[in-house]
């Protein structure tokens, strides 16, 4: 034990430590080829490493960190240094992170005297302001960039080794992070990284060996070269997909003198690598971090920790501890197994006491808490590790000899009681860590239920005024293609109670949209008219649907036709100017129109949907012009196969005539946003289209254009050219001077009726999330799936009013 002005800890184990982060990190960068089934071109780049783990000794080691979703670099941060579970909602705050408030790793070290440098990745800076002694940050979302971090880290890195005014020395490179969002894993760039990387840490390696002798400057210095999270083959990450949860962490001890550790906990695996070297891993918790390093330094533990020492690390780092009550020994041993064991056993029960005391606390401070039941077994468990350290420290003073035979079978199972403690603390936050105040949920599931009901009544109200410029006749019918119409939407609502269902989302939605296509096709064949249409309909699904699956391959840029789109931006943008013009013309000499009005629409829609097109094409990739063109299609089809469901002496409701359009048209809308290679989950995001003619990063530039490049097929173009479905709808037997009235009761009846179809997707969206509040893949799925659709439904109520704007003026 040491005694500080305010108490007493444990001794620390190392005098500094260097924490090299490698953003994006995969496991099979780092581990041998021989780990893994299959061999990828990425792997075996990281020679220095390999070479290190497989030197007799074991005085380095490769583990396999698991970090918990969602797998952001916002929130990976905040869990390494605070040892707690993510916070979903921190999520929205990766572009301008907050000061961590909470206890955390960073503030024990700053508050126990230890120097802390910082150098690379800005996002630190964001979250500890205060915490550093000397800070060398860098911008780090401008994904394009794959050197301007990484050549700060290097120009800052080698000289800090060399000066003995830090003790905690962290370096965070960027380089494969951007590399994988940009080019993707299986890429030359990231290949090109790895190696990169491989030679800087040989060299560190150098350094640090070179002054690792009796009295030298790292003598007793740890190595941690760590990654915060994977990432999937396209480079993406923020999910929980096992590619993204699985990091690397390796350790290296300049000591070169670790305990002996025992079976029960060893989880290493061992193979031989390409040159026939044995390497063993390990796994680690990413949980367990803050609380492992906070035991190596000698400081308390953050207050909201949960995880525990690590065993592997700690004997890796810790292994030359040489407390006063023991005999010092050369050489790995029984006795120095004991050593460690009692050293061991000292660092849990001060984690488990931490940890009880951090429980309690939430308990009783809680709204929600933990449950009367969980809390007592908890204490149960608490209670059988107290007293078995009372049978342990009397089997300590009893023991007269080094290698006492009772006394190594006594910390073994003390050890097991601290682990059975701090694994039920962990099960038990992870399963039920999230409070959710049910009273909130249910007063926003009925206010977005009222309003599907207000839509619904406001909708009829609007078919009676429109019944007023109709003329009547025949039989009142509801079309086979409505009914259907309303089961797709509600068939592909309904599915999102599923997770298998909200994964392959794109796929069922492009079933249903196939199933419509084809019941038109029929149609057509019955009626002997549009067969053309319908024809295409049905080709140009599969169109979509391949869509998807390219959607999911890295994009590439299209600066070859940067030129032909501006061109045409200017033009359409000069016909939107045209229109204007027109308008204010005929305005000012008193002409009112009584005809005309689906002539102005359409000139309107085609010139508002050019201009915004064409920077939505530069944004969308490689696939973006096969979208535009599929859109085009589809949105055509379903405007020209829409006078085929009304039979010659037939009446409809103006809702009616309109419903099957309408939902066709948000059945594509969800295909387009697949097809466009977006999925609901942050890992889908694509941060390079944020950087699309910027070099600096502005949080308002880079948030519109990622904003614009996610929801730009799916959202701003679908609501800015619905207008076409009424314009191209003519009513001959309607008077002219009737005409104007009817056509803008039908657009806001349009307009509400596909607000609707998004309102109802929504509704059953939170009814599914608050159903699966306790699912194991709440934050995975379920609650980027409700992020997703929330933003969705507010772009488009923000674009209807823009529209509404745009087309009523």
């Amino acid at each position: 034990m040491v005694n500080h002005s305010k108490g007493c800890w444990m001794k620390s184990a190392v005098d500094r430590i260097v924490i090299i982060v490698l953003d994006s990190l995969r496991h099979d960068f780092v581990a041998p080829t021989t780990f893994f089934d299959e061999k990828k071109p990425w792997m075996d780049r990281f020679h220095v490493l390999h070479k290190l783990a497989s030197q007799p000794g074991s005085f380095a080691k490769i583990f396999k960190a698991i970090a918990d979703p969602p797998t952001t670099s916002l929130q990976r941060l905040k869990g390494l240094t605070t040892g707690g579970l993510p916070t979903f909602i921190d999520v929205g705050n990766s572009f301008g992170a907050p000061a961590i408030i909470e206890n955390n790793l960073i503030y024990q070290m700053a508050k126990n005297g230890k120097r802390v440098v910082m150098m690379g990745d800005d996002t630190w800076v964001q979250l500890f302001p205060k915490h550093f002694n000397i800070s060398h940050s860098f911008p780090s979302f401008n994904v394009k960039d794959l050197d301007t971090v990484d050549n700060g880290c290097v120009e800052h890195l080698f000289p800090y080794l060399y000066q003995e005014d830090w003790d905690v020395l962290i370096a965070h490179f960027l380089g494969v992070d951007h590399a994988g969002h940009i080019f993707g894993v299986d890429s030359t760039e990231m290949i090109e990284k790895l190696e990169q990387y491989n030679g800087i840490l040989e060299k560190v390696v150098d350094v640090l060996e070179s002054q690792s002798g009796p009295d030298g400057l790292h003598e007793n210095t740890l190595l941690l070269v760590m990654g915060d999270h994977g990432q999937t083959i396209n480079g993406d990450h923020g999910g929980g997909a096992p590619e993204e949860v699985e990091t690397s962490l390796f350790a290296m001890s300049l000591q070169k003198n670790p305990s002996s550790l025992l079976s029960g906990t060893d989880s290493s695996s061992c193979r031989l690598d390409t040159e026939k070297r044995k390497i063993c891993t390990s796994s680690i918790e990413q949980l367990d971090f803050a609380t492992t390093v906070s035991a190596l330094l000698g400081i308390p533990y953050p207050f909201g920790s949960i995880g525990r020492v690590n065993p592997e690390l700690n004997a890796l780092a810790a292994g030359t501890w040489n407390l006063d009550i023991f005999t010092p020994e050369s050489g790995i041993n029984l006795s120095g197994s004991e050593r460690w064991m009692q050293n061991y056993v000292n660092v849990l029960c001060m984690n488990t006491w931490q940890v009880k005391r951090y429980i309690d606390v939430y308990s009783a401070s809680s709204v929600i808490g933990f449950s009367d039941k969980d809390m007592s077994h908890v204490s149960h468990l608490y209670a059988q590790a107290h007293d078995n350290w009372l049978h342990t420290k009397e089997a300590v003073l009893n023991c007269k000899s080094i290698s006492c035979s009772t006394l190594l079978p006594q910390l073994k199972k003390q050890v097991e009681a601290y682990f059975n403690f701090l694994s039920s603390i962990t099960a038990l936050a992870r399963s039920k860590w999230t409070e959710f105040n049910l009273k909130m949920m249910g007063t926003g599931l009925c206010i977005l239920l009222l309003s599907l009901f207000v839509h619904i009544f406001t909708i009829k109200k609007l078919d009676k005024l429109c019944s007023c410029y109709l003329p009547r006749g025949g039989n009142f019918v509801v079309s086979f293609e409505a009914i259907f119409a309303y089961a797709a939407v509600l068939i592909c609502s309904f599915s999102f109670l599923s997770n298998s269902f909200i994964l392959e989302e794109g796929k069922t939605t492009s079933f249903l949209f196939a199933t419509a296509g084809m019941l038109q096709l029929c149609h057509a064949i019955v009626k002997k008219k549009m067969l053309l249409e319908g024809l295409l309909f049905v080709l140009v699904v599969p169109l979509l649907r391949f869509g998807i699956e390219l959607g999911q391959s890295k994009h590439s840029s299209c600066r070859g036709i940067f030129k032909l789109v501006a061109i045409g931006t200017i033009f359409a943008s000069s016909l939107v100017a045209l229109a204007w013009a027109l308008d204010a013309i005929s305005q000012l000499f008193g002409k009112e129109k009584t005809s005309g009005w689906e002539e102005d629409t359409i000139v309107k829609a085609t010139a508002m949907l050019s201009a915004w097109s064409s920077t939505i094409l530069i944004l969308s990739g490689k696939q973006g012009p096969l979208v535009a063109l599929a859109a085009v299609i589809q949105g055509w089809c379903v405007i020209r196969l829409m006078t085929l469901e009304r039979a010659k002496n037939d009446y409809y409701d103006s809702s009616t005539s309109y419903s099957s359009p309408v939902a066709k048209w948000s059945l594509l809308v969800v295909c387009l946003f697949f097809c466009t290679g977006h999925w609901c989950a942050f890992d889908g995001l694509r941060y390079a289209s944020a950087f699309v003619g910027f070099d600096e990063f502005n949080l308002i530039h880079q948030a519109a254009l990622l904003t614009i490049d996610t929801f730009g097929f799916s959202h701003i173009l679908p609501v800015m050219g619905l207008p076409l479905v009424v314009a191209c709808r003519r009513h001959p037997e309607v008077q002219a001077e009737k005409r104007k009235p009817l056509f803008f009761l039908q657009l806001c009846q349009v307009y509400l009726m596909y607000r609707l179809t998004m309102a109802i997707s929504m509704t059953l969206t939170i009814i599914c999330v608050t159903i699966q509040r306790r699912h194991l893949m709440v934050w995975g799925l379920f609650a980027p799936k409700f992020v997703f659709d929330a933003v969705g439904l507010l772009l488009t109520d923000l674009f209807i009013c823009l529209a509404s704007l745009y087309y009523f003026a």
